[in-house]
Order: structure tokens, then C-alpha cells, then sequence
């Protein structure tokens, strides 16, 4: 079992920047993939990135590269630093822990409850 909390979000203007923070518990956190994803009001939910278990691959979705950079220690966290925001950046952002590296929300076993991110324009 993984439990996953997030935090770090909140309102900000476009161009500026915040930094998610996701907290596992469990010691078999290691062994997985770790995702975020978004979801915006009345929208599907939508990959953003996800990082590998060694930390060392990654996969963006097109919209955030160059943007976004996620990271993870060996602390049991994970991180989306998000630089340039846009408007469009603005949901509720989730962290997930997946069996393999994908962009398929149904691949992923474990959720946080996710922290709303706002861009004001």
C-alpha cells in the first residue's frame, strides 16, 4: 500500500511559479513509477509527467515541457517544480504511483487527493 499526499499549490499570477510537493508513505515506494496529472473543471483528467523509479527517465506531456520539472528523493517525495505558468495551468494537480511508465491514468494503482493550482491572467 502507498498513500500519497500533496501539497504545495495555490493562486498565482501568470509567469510566476510554485513548487508540489507529494509525500509517500509505505516502504515500497521506490518500486514505482511516480505520475502527476491534472484535472481541470469539467475536463478529463490529463498526464503532465511522470518520473521513473531511479529518477533518471522522464516523459512530459507537450503542453508543460520546458515548463515543468519533476523530481524525486530517496526521502519518499516527489516534486513538480512548475515555472511560466499559464492560465491554462489551472486545476487540480495529483500525484499517483503506477506499476509502469505511462501517460494512461488507468495504469496508475494509487492517488493522492490532489491540491488546486490557480493562474490568474
Amino acid at each position: 500500500q502507498v498513500q500519497l499526499v500533496e501539497s504545495g499549490g495555490g493562486l498565482v499570477q501568470a509567469g510566476g511559479s510554485l513548487r508540489l510537493s507529494c509525500a509517500a508513505s509505505g516502504r515500497t515506494f521506490r518500486r514505482y513509477p511516480m505520475g502527476w496529472f491534472r484535472q481541470a473543471p469539467g475536463k478529463e483528467r490529463e498526464f503532465v509527467v511522470v518520473i521513473s523509479t531511479s529518477g533518471l527517465s522522464t516523459i512530459y506531456a507537450d503542453a508543460v515541457k520546458g515548463r515543468f520539472t519533476i523530481s524525486r528523493d530517496n526521502a519518499n517525495m516527489v516534486y513538480l517544480q512548475m515555472n511560466g505558468l499559464k492560465p491554462e495551468d489551472t486545476a487540480i494537480y495529483y500525484c499517483a504511483a503506477g506499476g509502469v511508465m505511462s501517460r494512461a491514468p488507468e495504469q496508475y494503482d494509487y492517488w493522492g487527493q490532489g491540491t488546486q493550482v490557480t493562474v490568474s491572467s
